[in-house]
């Protein structure tokens, strides 16, 4: 796990001063303080800090192929890079390290852009070929590793694992995007599909670029897909017996290092999976780190401990006291793009308690995403048999009409919210899917914006993004349109950007085995009541794992990491929610409404409404656009 960054000129290839790319580097210290290292060639260079994992004394970067003729700068692991290595020695390839960045450079040479498909990793990596003048930028299926583009002044562009990297150079624009902060209000987080600012691109998952310096730039190309437009024959013994096997071979094959080496244990079902296969694969106890709250509704600190001891693992536990929102200001430097998921909070906890004990964590993320975990989708699930019945022209003047009468009662369960029921039946599926895992609603949105923001956002609405996803999924039901949009947008927009970073940050390597490609893809196959039956996600899974854990750990209730976010914001950052109408940074943009966003913080601080979210979302723009501004 490191952090990479470079520079490449696309026609004339002038050269590159290697101090802009040790600048690039120096801010990406946190991915790698283990190594640096630099190398330049006319119109390109290349620059690497490295987080040692795997043949610790080896493997420098820049790495150059055996040949001399391509240079690698590389973030990731490539879990079958053993086996790999040894068809590749088959075909002739001679190696000098014992790692496995000098295999992904034999497969590029071997193989060219299709080494991809032979890549079992998570990884974002360039390649300059010195020999056809062409830089090679490819990133993992899932997204699980970031890459940032950046289009310089000068013509050239620049690349890096994190936005701090392309911050480092005075050559940037630092135009804010309308249409990203549509998206970051929409959603909590800026997706991949853009940046915060208008000249910065990130590398979709899944893709990759390939360059010459004698060459317009050209579009990235997608090279995998997840597709839900199959469905396995097996019956349930078989596909579980698969699962299974396929769990087994996803954990096993990341706890291949050469460092300390553990895994994140919150008590629920993913995460308990994980250490549990990790517990049969190992001799040694798992070295298992939790997170507890002082405050008993928002604390699953015992179950992790049902676990750990049920599994005798090495645990360690610390209690968060609420007050933890002094590290809201750090948060906004750890992820350079305005980030509302509040359990980043909780997320930098664990990993900075991992990483007082390990150099590699184990996470459980990914299994809601594939096995339709989340309690939205028995909602959607629900909806769409709903929407079968009745015909649009029936439903929709219908539900909508029932819809608009009804009370509003968004204190009440989702159940029983029948005004949101209600309008989200009068909308086509991909329609009410995209509003229900929304954050701010096109309609607080539009309150909120101000005249001007309208105009320079234009008819733009983030909502569009997943609407055409899941119109276009390959996929048979409604249920399978849903997860291909998770897995696709959700996911490395939000879940997995929030992982990457807050362990980064403390310089942990966070892996993720229920993100297996093979495994995910299999996945995709099930028929849906493999996924979702009787109201209960994940339902193969659950079935699959009762040989190793207890039901009141399988079949709890999902909680997940929780912030007590509206009650900060009703006491010490008061103030700060007050102040996002006036005189902060953020009050002159001209982006918002005032007296708008004075009646959201006024409401919220006094008790008579939870604005918590909206407010929370306001207060990370503020301090992440006020953050871009000020480097």
């Amino acid at each position: 796990m490191c952090g990479i960054a470079g520079i490449f000129h696309h026609g004339t290839p002038k050269p590159v001063d290697p101090a802009r790319i040790e600048r690039m580097c120096d801010a990406l210290v946190h991915r790698g303080p283990d190594g640096a290292g630099v190398w330049t060639a006319p119109g390109v260079g290349l620059g690497h800090r490295r987080l040692s994992i795997i043949d610790l004394a080896g493997s420098p970067q820049p790495m150059p192929s055996a040949d001399g003729r391509a240079m690698l700068v590389f973030n990731g692991e490539i879990y079958n890079f053993r086996a790999l290595r040894r068809e590749l020695e088959e075909l002739g390839a001679r190696f000098r390290t014992d790692g496995d960045s000098e295999v992904i450079l034999a497969a590029w040479q071997r193989w060219g852009p299709d080494c991809l498909q032979r890549l079992d990793g998570m990884f974002a990596f360039a390649i300059y070929d010195l020999q056809k003048r062409q830089i090679f930028l490819a990133r993992d299926r899932l997204g699980v590793k970031p890459l940032y583009i950046a289009d310089l002044s000068d013509g050239s562009i620049a690349f890096a694992s994190e936005m701090k990297g392309l911050l480092a150079l005075p050559q940037l624009r630092r135009e804010v995007d309308p249409l990203a902060v549509e998206d970051f209000l929409a959603w909590g987080f800026v997706p991949e599909t853009r940046s915060i600012l208008k000249n910065v691109r990130k590398l979709m998952p899944g893709h990759f670029l390939l360059a010459g310096h004698d060459m317009p730039l050209p579009a990235p190309r997608q090279w995998w897909d997840v597709s839900f437009a199959a469905r396995a024959q097996a019956n349930a013994e078989d596909l579980e017996a698969e699962l299974l096997h396929l769990m087994r071979e996803a954990v096993t094959s990341r706890m291949v290092a050469d460092v300390p080496l553990g895994a994140f244990l919150s008590g629920g079902v993913d995460s308990s999976s994980v250490v549990a296969l990790m517990a049969e694969a190992s001799a040694a106890p798992v070295a298992t780190c939790s997170i507890g709250f002082d405050v008993a509704a928002l604390d699953e600190s015992a179950h992790a401990r049902q676990v750990a001891q049920l599994f005798a693992t090495e645990h360690h536990a610390r209690t968060v006291s609420p007050d933890e929102w002094s590290m809201v200001d750090r948060l906004a430097g750890i992820y350079d793009e305005p980030f509302a998921d509040a359990s980043a909070l909780p997320t930098l906890a664990v990993s900075s308690l991992a990483r007082e004990h390990v150099k590699v964590a184990l996470s459980g993320d990914g299994a809601d995403e594939a096995f339709a975990g989340y309690r939205r989708h028995k909602f959607h699930a629900a909806e769409e048999r709903a929407r079968s019945v009745l015909p649009s022209g029936l439903r929709q003047p219908l539900f909508g009409t029932l819809g608009a009468i009804y009370p509003k009662a968004d204190w009440l369960p989702r159940p029983l919210r029948a005004k949101a029921t209600l309008l989200s039946l009068a909308e086509d599926g991909a329609s009410a899917y995209a509003q229900a895992v929304g954050v701010t609603s096109p309609e607080m949105r539009a309150r909120l914006y101000s005249d001007a923001f309208k105009r320079a956002r234009g008819d733009y609405r983030a909502e569009e993004q997943v609407e055409r996803l899941m119109r276009e999924a390959p996929a048979q039901t409604g249920l399978d349109a849903a997860q291909y949009a998770d897995l696709k947008f959700f996911l490395p927009g939000d879940i997995l950007t929030k992982v990457d970073r807050a362990s980064m940050a403390v310089s942990l390597e966070a892996r993720e085995p229920l993100l297996d490609h093979r495994l995910v893809e299999f996945a995709a196959t099930l028929p849906g009541r493999m996924r979702l039956r009787g109201g209960e996600g994940k339902w193969l899974v659950k079935k699959a794992m009762r040989r190793f854990l207890p039901d009141d750990i399988l079949y709890r209730p999902k909680q997940g990491f929780v912030t007590p976010i509206a009650q900060w914001l009703r006491g010490p950052l008061a103030g700060q929610a007050r102040a996002i109408s006036c005189g902060s940074w953020l009050s002159r943009t001209n982006w918002f409404d005032p007296a708008a966003l004075e009646r959201l913080a006024e409401q919220h601080i006094a008790g008579r409404a939870d604005n918590s979210r909206v407010l929370w979302q306001m207060l990370m723009l503020e301090k992440g656009i006020a953050r871009l501004d000020a480097q």
